[in-house]
């Protein structure tokens, strides 16, 4: 019984097995034979993973061909977050610190790196914006060896990748920086991209890497190219096994710029020399050497606006962007203290012009009743209501034209210009809309607007006019009638200030009419606006608007685009009034304030007209301007609180005008505008807080 009952159990068993096996075959039919492509293709793409490949971007070179921004390669580190994401958290952490450890960037930093833009927990600026099915990158410029040491190790550095990309790279020919021309780059932010999306640009994706200032960014869509993509099949642990298909990119397209590196390492040169011989000077008002804080140059062709020169000082190193800058770093491109880097003073800082501003004045007066026969006292002062506006040093020439004025640089001469047309139309200090020829011709010279240059940022300046006054008036009433009220002042000086503005600070009075007509008071210029005002009186009264782009070549050498000279407008002003002012800014090198700078230049056949200038600001000091041009070049110097106009832009301006003719102090060819063979300058002059400085050199005399 018991044997039968146990072939009956053994039986069973054995149907059981044979309905598990039935049931497994069937089961592996249906996937392999009924499913099988399906399953097939999900396996498939679980190995395959889209990779963007982001072109190269375009160069940036000087109009002779000569690189200014190139490309290099560099091994960047990334991390695949599909394979951290496998990895238990204890392996997860040990991995993120061998990385760390091995390419030198805080385990913290590896950490923020991996998060996306837009996620709890995310920092602007350092998350990863990109696709999330490509690596993150986490380090940049790593050392070969670091790199190798990771490719060779991949079981020690599951999911971590290291290749060569392409990045920026400044080759500095003649020793240039010009980084306020060039801008610079930083990854696309989330806002971008969206609206990239939206508008169906292709161009970018997550992890581009988009101009931010200079050329950089005003043609960006020519230089950032299109991206390819390339799918690649992947083990589970991330290693690329091999490549599935691949979409091949295109490089960004070559921008051609105006710019001459030879004539810009020499200004550079001469910028930050000439601020360092200012702040070996000792400044007799204030009792002490000059701060020489910034200062901008800008050489400009002059029947075109071409841009061929434009430094600004302080400056700082594009290069620092290429692989994601420093908190430290980036606090000092932005830092009072260091003097704002990031400004360009050539077309963002904003100053007031001077005595540079007379030339047009003098414009604006002889086509509103002044003749050139006008002749008006060049006193020691004038008296103008309750204030004596004094001439620079009380000097005192007696009864002068206006060329004499110009060339001395007269202060009460058009004290008296200025104050002539605020009687004859504007003697109502409350009558905003009162005329003023003045004003109209400084406007029309486009003094209080944008030039139109191509690069971003640009300053308009400010004419400080009637209107002007009413509405600062209006917005700083409150501050100043509290403080008046309360008592609040921290100086007699303010005190009276505060009564005074709060009762009648919308006033257009005599004193800021006469203000105006030298270039003092609240109207202010960039220098790169006093360029163009000055190649206008060049070139018989046009306006260009300022071009730093020449062409557009794509990779192959197509021109794909010419950028030509671009009238921006016409003086509205008689020929003969301009060339009145032309002939008399001759006389400034030859026997005005410029003349003891240029002793020994051949004028007689590089015809340089100019101005200086010397303004004065409350509270700093005096702001040296030079302004001069011939037939073919504008060449505008500024240094702020840097001193005398000649005194200390002088010698550089000079020595700018010597190196575009190619002057050796004995023979010139002026119809051959060029820089000769010049040694390249052994690197840019640093610009520090604390300033080093060269053996001192007083000035001994100069104009307002």
């Amino acid at each position: 019984m018991a044997t039968r009952s146990g072939r009956l159990r053994l039986i069973v068993i054995q149907a059981l097995v044979f309905s598990l096996f039935a049931t497994l075959a069937a089961r592996l039919y249906y996937v392999q034979v009924v499913g099988g492509e399906e399953y097939h293709a999900q396996a498939a793409s679980q190995s395959v993973r889209d990779i963007v490949v982001q072109p190269q971007r375009g160069l940036i070179v000087d109009d002779q061909g000569r690189p200014l921004v190139a490309n290099r390669t560099s091994w960047v580190v990334s991390l695949d977050r599909s394979v951290l994401g496998k990895l238990s958290d204890h392996q997860h952490e040990q991995l993120l610190d061998r990385v760390a450890g091995v390419v030198g960037v805080p385990v913290s930093t590896v950490r923020k790196k991996l998060v996306t833009c837009g996620e709890s927990g995310s920092v602007p600026g350092m998350c990863w914006n990109g696709s999330p099915y490509q690596a993150v990158p986490v380090a940049s410029d790593v050392p070969q060896t670091v790199a190798l040491r990771i490719l060779e190790q991949p079981e020690d550095y599951p999911g971590v990748l290291a290749e060569q990309q392409s990045v920026r790279a400044y080759p500095r020919p003649f020793g240039i920086n010009l980084a306020h021309v060039l801008g610079y780059l930083s990854p696309i932010t989330e806002s971008e991209y969206d609206r990239a999306q939206r508008d169906g640009d292709r161009s970018v994706n997550g992890a581009s890497s988009v101009g931010r200032a200079g050329v950089e960014k005003e043609y960006d869509r020519w230089l950032r190219g299109m991206p390819g993509y390339k799918s690649v099949a992947v083990d589970s642990m991330g290693r690329v096994l091999g490549d599935d298909s691949e979409v091949a990119g295109q490089p960004g397209d070559t921008l051609v710029t105006t710019i001459d590196a030879k004539v810009q390492g020499i200004v550079e040169r001469e910028l930050a020399q000439a601020i360092q011989t200012a702040r070996a000077t000792y400044d007799e008002v204030t009792h002490k050497n000059y701060v020489a804080d910034s200062g901008a140059v800008v050489v400009m062709e002059a029947r075109t606006g071409r841009i061929v020169a434009m430094a600004s000082q302080p400056t700082y190193d594009p290069g620092v962007w290429v692989g994601g800058i420093t908190k430290k770093q980036l606090a000092r491109l932005y830092s009072k203290t260091a003097g704002d880097p990031l400004l360009g003073r050539a077309t963002q800082g904003q100053f007031a012009p001077g005595s540079t501003w007379k030339p047009i004045m003098t414009v604006g007066a002889l086509n509103n009743g002044f003749t050139s026969d006008t002749r008006l006292d060049c006193s020691s002062g004038l008296q103008v209501g309750n204030r004596w506006f004094k001439n620079y040093e009380s000097a005192s020439y007696g009864s002068i034209s206006f060329a004499q004025a110009l060339q001395l640089s007269c202060d009460t001469f058009f004290y008296r210009v200025g104050l002539h047309f605020w009687q004859k139309y504007g003697s109502d200090p409350q009558d905003v809309d009162a005329k003023d020829p003045l004003v109209t011709e400084a406007k029309d010279f486009g003094f209080g607007s944008e030039t139109g240059i191509d690069l971003p940022g640009e300053a308009s300046g400010r004419i400080a006019d009637r209107h002007w006054k009413l509405e600062y008036w209006r917005s700083m009433k409150g501050y100043y009638c509290r403080m008046d009220a309360k008592g609040t002042a921290p100086s007699p000086f303010l005190k009276l200030f505060a009564h005074e503005f709060c009762l009648e600070g919308s006033y257009y009075r005599a004193g800021d009419a006469v203000n105006f007509s030298i270039g003092q008071g609240d109207t202010i210029v960039t220098p790169l606006q006093l360029a163009r005002a000055y190649a206008a009186l060049s070139n018989g009264g046009t306006l260009f608007a300022p071009r730093v782009a020449k062409a557009i070549v794509s990779p192959d050498g197509t021109v794909l685009r010419r950028f030509p000279p671009v009238v921006a407008g016409k003086l509205d002003a008689s020929p003969a009034s301009i060339r009145y002012v032309d002939t008399a800014l001759q006389g400034t090198p030859k026997v005005g304030t410029l003349a003891w700078r240029f002793g020994g230049f051949p004028l007689d056949k590089v015809k340089i007209r100019g101005k200086t200038g010397s303004a004065e600001v409350y509270g700093k000091q005096s702001t040296s301007w030079v302004a001069s041009y011939d037939e073919d070049y504008v060449v505008v110097m500024m240094v702020s609180q840097g001193g005398t106009g000649s005194g200390t832009s002088g010698p550089a301006v000079r020595k700018i005008w010597e190196a575009l003719y190619g002057i050796d102090g004995m023979t010139v060819d002026p119809t051959k505008a060029a820089i000769p063979g010049t040694t390249p300058p052994k690197g840019l002059p640093v610009f520090t807080q604390d300033g080093s400085i060269l053996p001192p050199a007083r000035d001994e005399s100069e104009e307002r």
